[in-house]
């Protein structure tokens, strides 16, 4: 099966690939000729993910999956949520997202938090969405090169290691975007 995933994030494209792990042939945005931003408007998760989905499968035809992700910390009332890739401005920097989050927590001791991804599945006329939750908290500083993101200072539940220095093999089975494919494996699975 081919499917288009809506998104030309690489790291984001690179781990779905390694979770699929050739069940499911993925084409990428610059593979169907998307060259555009797709505006991400929505005010929360889900919407983004629809808008992405319905976006290509409007102005391109395919049957495509998209999805969003957003870092939810307990004593922020749940921010930078949606707004998590550009948390700290409009150029989405990584470390200025983390440094941003780190500064807005210093005086917190609930450091709680958790990742929530959802896939927004159009296939066949029909859409479904599939969400995977990873709790755990924000680390005090920066730790670990491996990842993407805000993995850096995320630690995950039963972990003493944040995203960023577990092994791909272990991220890519208990992270929140793991949690969310393997539900859309599933389901595609059950679709043959």
């Amino acid at each position: 099966m081919k499917l288009v995933f809506a998104s030309n994030n690489l790291n984001k494209i690179k781990e779905i690939q390694s979770i699929l792990n050739g069940s499911i042939q993925i084409l990428s945005l610059e593979e169907i000729g998307c060259h555009e931003e797709i505006p991400e408007t929505a005010n929360t998760i889900e919407g983004n993910a629809i808008l992405k989905a319905n976006y290509i499968t409007k102005k391109y035809g395919y049957d495509c999956f998209a999805d969003d992700t957003g870092l939810e910390v307990t004593a922020l009332n749940g921010a930078p949520g949606v707004f998590s890739a550009r948390y700290a401005g409009e150029q989405k920097d990584a470390n200025d997202n983390m440094d941003k989050l780190l500064d807005a927590l210093k005086e917190e001791s609930d450091r709680t938090a958790k990742f929530k991804t959802v896939i927004a599945l159009n296939l066949k006329g029909e859409q479904h969405l599939f969400t995977g939750i990873a709790k755990g908290e924000i680390t005090l500083s920066k730790t670990g090169n491996r990842g993407f993101g805000y993995d850096p200072i995320f630690q995950p539940e039963n972990y003493t290691e944040t995203f960023a220095e577990l092994a791909s093999e272990i991220k890519n089975k208990i992270s929140h975007r793991a949690k969310a494919t393997e539900q859309l494996i599933d389901f595609l699975n059950s679709t043959k």
